[in-house]
């Protein structure tokens, strides 16, 4: 596995966890750890979703 695919799916576990906290405690760690939508924030929710589409490649590869 490549380190960006590594990356990719690092990015994916956070952002599923975040959603997951969202859910079921109404708790937004992103935001809570950089701000309510901050540029980094947004940063950090914008490589979220770019890894999340990185994943859909993952799933496909041999």
């Amino acid at each position: 596995m490549k380190v960006i695919d590594k990356i990719a799916l690092v990015l994916i576990i956070i952002g599923a966890l975040n959603w997951g906290l969202i859910a079921l405690f109404n708790f937004d760690l992103v935001a809570t750890l950089f701000g309510d939508m901050t540029i980094v924030s947004r940063i950090v929710y914008g490589l979220v979703g770019i890894s999340g589409l990185w994943g859909i490649k993952l799933l496909f590869d041999d």
